[in-house]
């Protein structure tokens, strides 16, 4: 293999790919990248076992060929070159090394034979179809908060992405982690109907945001019950799904909340986020005393004091005690795109919806807590 490339294409993919190989590897080959040398372009291919990137930069090629070489050494090496370096990659007679030369630069890396790099695809997945960028950027930078870190529950470890209604049928991502809930959905894109519900593990969703950030256009799913592909531009990323099944969510969203509370979301944010400076780091808990025109917030901490702030609301129902984690809050006023936060509530221990009062495709729910 020999070949040259520039340093800013090579290094965005090796971006991507290396994020995927973990730092602690028990199987050698699996901290390496695969290099493959073809036609007019240099492949990169990384893979954990569960999750795998595929992706394909433009390159001079003298010689054909292909190698694993150890993917955060030569993100690093690349990384560290100097801007609008041409990088030349050559691999020895015998296959044991591959040597980069950039500049006065000179580097020799151990590789691993390509044989030994587990296969990537080739799994038959039969529902396909295209999701606007926009479209899946805005769904999962809206839910993937939500998504829950306790390993007990790995059904919670990802986003829960299913067709849904009858009449107007959406795609819906949700996210829960038993405290709070996410729900976003937008018009269901063809050919999407009939497709299975699906966890995306959390660590997919992330390498997806890192994929489409500053993309445009159109992002294609494929998928079957127990695997995802996407594809954007030159780039491939497969994954395993979770195996599980996601809780029944419509159950915990309330219905019969009969109180309804709008503020605007900037100050509300700051104000809870002021006021949670003095609460305690294990609960973060804020209580939220709502009258007619007045919410007034509270924290009080043994070892801190106590702090208080009124914010300006509408309200017209009766007055409402109701404590809240204060991150909890704070991460869901985040994700509201216009100006105001509608609440309603029922009492100080049934779940609140939370929702933007200019856009139905989004709504959340919050499990409130004593204070």
């Amino acid at each position: 293999m020999k070949l040259t490339i520039e340093r800013a294409a090579l290094l965005r993919s090796l971006g991507h790919v290396q994020s995927v190989v973990e730092r602690r590897n028990t199987i050698p080959i699996l901290s390496n990248v695969l290099v493959d040398a073809v036609g007019d372009g240099l492949t990169l291919t990384a893979t954990d076992m569960d999750l795998a990137i595929v992706e394909t930069v433009p390159a001079e090629v003298a010689t054909k060929g292909a190698t694993t070489v150890p993917a955060h050494t030569l993100y690093d090496i690349v990384r560290k070159l100097p801007e609008g370096a041409q990088i030349a990659l050559e691999t020895s007679a015998d296959g044991g090394q591959m040597a980069l030369r950039a500049g006065r630069s000179r580097f020799t890396l151990a590789t691993l034979p390509k044989e030994d790099f587990p296969a990537v695809g080739g799994d038959n997945l039969p529902h396909k179809f295209d999701v606007p960028t926009s479209e899946l950027r805005d769904l999962i930078d809206r839910t993937r908060f939500a998504i829950s870190t306790e390993e007990t529950r790995y059904y919670l470890n990802g986003i829960y992405l299913h067709a849904a209604g009858t009449k107007k049928k959406t795609l819906r991502g949700v996210a829960t982690d038993g405290h709070r809930l996410a729900r976003v959905e937008f018009a269901l894109p063809d050919g999407a109907d009939g497709m299975p519900g699906v966890i995306v593990p959390r660590k997919a969703v992330g390498e997806i945001v890192k994929l489409i950030e500053g993309a445009d256009g159109a992002v294609h799913i494929e998928l079957s019950e127990t695997r995802i592909s996407v594809s954007i531009g030159s780039v491939l990323l497969t994954s395993k799904l979770i195996d599980g099944s996601f809780p029944d969510y419509e159950r915990v969203i309330p219905s019969g909340n009969d109180k309804t509370m709008k503020v605007d979301c900037k100050s509300f944010a700051e104000a809870v986020d002021r006021v949670a400076t003095i609460s305690s780091e294990k609960s973060r808990a804020v209580k939220l005393a709502i009258s007619s025109g007045t919410l007034t917030l509270t924290a009080t901490s043994p070892e801190s004091g106590t702090a208080q702030e009124e914010v300006e609301i509408e309200y017209d129902g009766q007055p409402i005690e109701i404590g809240f984690n204060a991150r909890y809050l704070v991460d869901i006023a985040q994700q509201i795109r216009g100006d105001t936060a509608s609440f309603a509530l029922a009492d100080a221990a049934s779940p609140t919806l939370v929702r933007d009062p200019g856009d139905a495709s989004a709504l959340y729910v919050l499990m409130p807590m004593r204070v």
